[in-house]
């Protein structure tokens, strides 16, 4: 209780235990000090300590007053009536109601404001790396423009002087939609600086009231800072696309090209933080990784290439399904024993498991399609005129699908039905991420992995679409997997072993199965200490395991 004496019209502050002349405050019994009282109060044992400050640099906001006795230091708490009280109020108003410590409650509050200020900087950071690729990509909006207006010039330039008209009139339209894009995201960028600057001002409050024991002000605040919402999800906005078409003097809107409109998708921000294992905690990767079975797939090799085994996926009961040149799906046993033949109409498809079903991509049809449980072939949904490569399922429930067409290739998120969700084809610079997207993975923290056959390396984003970092290390990139603690197993085709990374993309070590292993292709993880590789051209898979 804070107590005053009044000295020649003044109010002069004295010791709350003795009525001498105060010299110390205590932050967190609320209590002002003279000296010999503040040696015997650090004495005394209290559950939370003690904070004893010189009283000229105590903080007035960092105290609550007493509603009912303004002129003291609040130093309980009323749980029945939900306020904070100073002792006069225990001993009077509220004896028969239960009191608590009032560090309690600041304790409470502080773990709730904490608790949503975690959240909102999660989100932040989110938001960051939004904005820097929003902003890059505003910054590079000319370069892009500029060279879709030189592949429709090009594409005139066949055609001579009958398309001119037309070419203005397609330039046109890139430079309205040029404009409508900017517009776009310079406000969307206006939009992400506008919530970081709340979210930084939110921050700041919190840390000013870590020291406080103002809890009228962190009662105010708390309802405030759970109530600050967030965004829920992004927009990405694609390119125009020129589309060629046949030669027509007729009929050159029909032929010559068209601009496909920008549109628009909402990619969500709010998914759940994962915690990721410490991935060596217990783990040791064997000097001499052992082989402890061989499946011979039995598909025949192609003419041109000698290729047989493409790719393979392990289903929940540790069993495998093996694709490759044969117009058929297999299911083996880990120990390699047929158990079904599924007949298809294609040959070197590329597979995974979604839903406890296998799915494959046909790239003669452009379809996904799936293996009922009773070995009827279902198609999902059609991929357009872009033929589909690899595929995986991810930890949202949607189908992430490598696509190619020309000279373009590009990463598509697909939901069950088809819908498109996501698709990532360009860098923050409007650079083309991929030119044959070929594996696809999805890593444990959301980063989408690709292998790019004629770059010849590794491509990662994270689950906004945004680069993350590529990997050249190997000969030839081939197939990608992860475990359970992010890292990252790459088979390096004609430098016949596995790469092995972390979850950033940087070389670990080579994993190399007793006896070698030969073009290895598909790879897949059987729980956290084994792989099954495949050889592409003797068709053989190899259960390898390599953590002790």
């Amino acid at each position: 209780m804070a107590s005053n004496v009044t000295t020649q019209g003044q109010e002069a502050v004295v010791c709350d235990l003795c009525q001498s002349p105060v010299s110390f405050f205590c932050r967190r019994c609320g209590v002002n000090l003279c000296d010999p009282c503040a040696l015997l109060h650090l004495r005394v044992k209290s559950k939370f300590g003690h904070d004893v400050v010189d009283y000229s640099s105590k903080d007035d906001d960092d105290v609550c007053l007493c509603d009912s006795h303004p002129e003291n230091i609040c130093s309980a708490y009323c749980k029945e009536c939900d306020v904070p009280i100073c002792i006069l109020c225990v001993s009077i108003k509220h004896k028969l109601h239960e009191i608590s410590e009032l560090q309690d409650k600041i304790d409470e509050l502080l773990k709730d404001i904490n608790r949503e200020n975690d959240r909102l900087q999660s989100f932040r950071d989110d938001l960051e790396r939004v904005l820097d690729n929003t902003t890059k990509t505003a910054s590079s909006l000319s370069s892009v423009y500029e060279r879709k207006k030189d592949e429709v010039t090009a594409r005139g330039e066949e055609w001579h002087k009958l398309i001119d008209n037309h070419v203005k009139k397609l330039h046109q339209e890139l430079d309205d939609l040029k404009k409508k894009n900017e517009a776009v995201l310079l406000k969307q960028k206006k939009e992400y600086e506008d919530v970081i600057e709340k979210i930084d001002k939110m921050n700041r409050k919190t840390t000013k009231l870590q020291n406080s024991k103002n809890i009228t002000e962190m009662q105010k605040f708390r309802p405030v800072i759970t109530e600050q919402n967030t965004l829920k999800e992004f927009t990405q906005h694609t390119f125009p696309t020129f589309y060629k078409c046949k030669i027509d003097e007729n009929y050159l809107q029909s032929y010559f090209g068209y601009i496909e409109k920008m549109h628009e998708r909402k990619i969500s921000l709010l998914t759940e933080k994962i915690s990721i294992p410490d991935p060596d905690s217990g783990r040791k990767v064997l000097e001499l990784p052992s082989v402890s079975s061989v499946i011979d797939t039995g598909f025949p090799a192609d003419k041109m290439y000698n290729n047989r085994l493409y790719d393979m996926a392990v289903t929940d009961g540790q069993k495998v399904w093996m694709g490759g040149n044969s117009y058929q799906l297999k299911l083996f046993d880990l120990q390699g024993h047929l158990e079904r033949t599924i007949t298809i109409t294609c040959a070197g498809t590329y597979i995974c498991m979604y839903n406890k079903q296998v799915v494959y991509t046909d790239r003669g049809d452009d379809i996904v399609k799936k293996i009922s449980d009773d070995d009827t072939v279902v198609t999902m949904f059609t991929t357009g005129y872009w033929k589909p490569y690899g595929i995986t399922g991810s930890a949202s429930g949607d189908l992430l699908v490598c696509l190619c067409k020309d000279d373009q290739s590009k990463v598509v998120r697909y939901s069950s039905t088809g819908t498109v969700l996501q698709e990532i084809q360009y860098d923050s610079q409007c650079q083309p991420l991929y030119l044959d997207a070929y594996y696809i993975t999805e890593n444990i923290n959301g980063d989408i992995i690709v292998t790019d056959f004629k770059m010849k390396k590794v491509i990662t984003v994270d689950r906004l679409g945004i680069f993350r970092y590529s990997y050249s290390g190997g000969k030839n990139a081939s197939s990608v997997a992860t475990d359970s603690v992010g890292q990252v197993y790459v088979t390096d085709y004609q430098g016949e072993k596995i790469h092995m990374l972390d979850r950033d993309g940087r070389f670990l070590r080579y994993i190399i199965p007793e006896g070698g292993i030969k073009y290895p292709r598909a790879v897949c993880m059987i729980g956290d200490s084994e792989m099954i590789v495949g050889e592409c051209k003797t068709g053989l898979a190899k259960r390898t395991k390599f953590f002790e």
